[in-house]
């Protein structure tokens, strides 16, 4: 396999008595783009951060391409990293127009590959006639493209991308989210994202981290995060999954409220042992004709879709999504079926 140009070996920082960030170890090969994903704390900032030079680690050792950059003995300093990043708050130099803050890192070339290199991210992000604005003239929108092509412009190693969209409406950050993605693809260029918004790492990752407590719990495309969760928190986190108790009936049924779902069930589930079922939304299709008839206790409409919530049972509640010309009032009933097709069972005897 080829070598990562990202390697980080069981990583550790800690603030003090507070253990942030605790053994991580996370392999990243050209080309990709990896994103950092969790709720606020779980440490994801710390690791980019110490990945670009800006954070001590407490323990284990970060190397970039062929060249140590972290371990016990040694740190080198961010600026001889060959590492480009995109803040928060893009950090563009306001006394400075796009062409100029786009060539900012270009120092080691002359005017001409210099005026060379601009034009060709300009072009790339679709922004060929701004180049004399500044930064106080461009939309928000506008002003995350070229922090992007300042960070790209130097031809990093590694781009770091550090909650990017986080001053964005939703609307303009999935569709940046996208565009960004093809920039960077058609770049080569090997990226991390960090977020807290699973809608971003979807539209971007090829590979997902999600961080809980200071450890990856899981680490894999977000399909698979999606559809195989590793852990009861994944499971939580990632979609508007519901989990429900059932039991085993044989090695492929199981017997739940809502009534028999069939698939594979866990190693080491016995004839009447008792488990959990995930189910999202798309696990649920609207069907009048069915005899699974549930009460509606909330709607929300999104547009195309309802997002209905539907009463089990006193303790459980669980989330349809259904075409929007389907209306159903609160309180009337909306028949469902099953369709499970990537079945997520969790043992009760295990636990995470």
């Amino acid at each position: 396999m080829t070598k990562p140009i990202l390697q980080m070996k069981q990583i550790h920082i800690r603030y003090g008595s507070h253990h942030v960030i605790k053994g991580v170890d996370i392999n990243v090969f050209a080309g990709e783009i990896a994103c950092l994903l969790g709720a606020s704390g779980c440490g994801k900032t710390s690791l980019l951060r110490s990945i670009a030079g800006f954070e001590k680690l407490s323990q284990g050792r970060i190397q970039i391409r062929d060249h140590m950059v972290n371990d016990e003995s040694m740190t080198i300093p961010p600026e001889q990293r060959h590492v480009g990043m995109v803040f928060q708050d893009f950090a563009l130099f306001p006394h400075l127009d796009v062409n100029h803050n786009i060539a900012f890192g270009l120092s080691r070339l002359n005017n001409n590959e210099k005026n060379q290199r601009v034009d060709e991210l300009l072009e790339m992000i679709g922004m060929n006639d701004i180049g004399d604005k500044f930064p106080h003239q461009l939309s928000g929108g506008q002003q995350q493209r070229v922090a992007l092509a300042r960070a790209l412009a130097p031809k990093p190693d590694l781009l770091l991308m550090d909650e990017p969209f986080s001053g964005l409406d939703v609307e303009l950050r999935e569709q940046l989210a996208s565009e960004i993605r093809n920039i960077i693809k058609q770049e080569g260029i090997t990226a991390i994202l960090v977020t807290h918004d699973q809608n971003e790492a979807f539209a971007m990752a090829d590979k997902i981290g999600l961080l809980h407590e200071g450890h990856i719990v899981q680490w894999g495309s977000p399909y698979n995060l999606y559809h195989q969760p590793a852990t009861r928190y994944a499971a939580n986190f990632i979609g508007q999954g519901v989990i429900i108790p059932g039991q085993i009936i044989d090695q492929n049924t199981i017997n739940t409220d809502l009534g028999l779902i069939h698939g594979k069930v866990p190693c080491g589930c016995r004839l009447n042992c008792a488990v959990e079922v995930l189910i999202r939304p798309d696990d649920l299709i609207h069907d009048d004709e069915s005899a699974c008839q549930l009460e509606i206790v909330n709607k929300v409409f999104r547009g195309a879709e309802f997002l209905y919530t539907l009463k089990i049972n006193d303790s459980y509640s669980v989330l349809c999504l259904a075409p929007s010309h389907h209306d159903h009032p609160l309180n009337s009933y909306l028949g469902i079926s099953l369709d499970m097709s990537h079945i997520v069972v969790f043992n009760c005897a295990q636990h995470g």
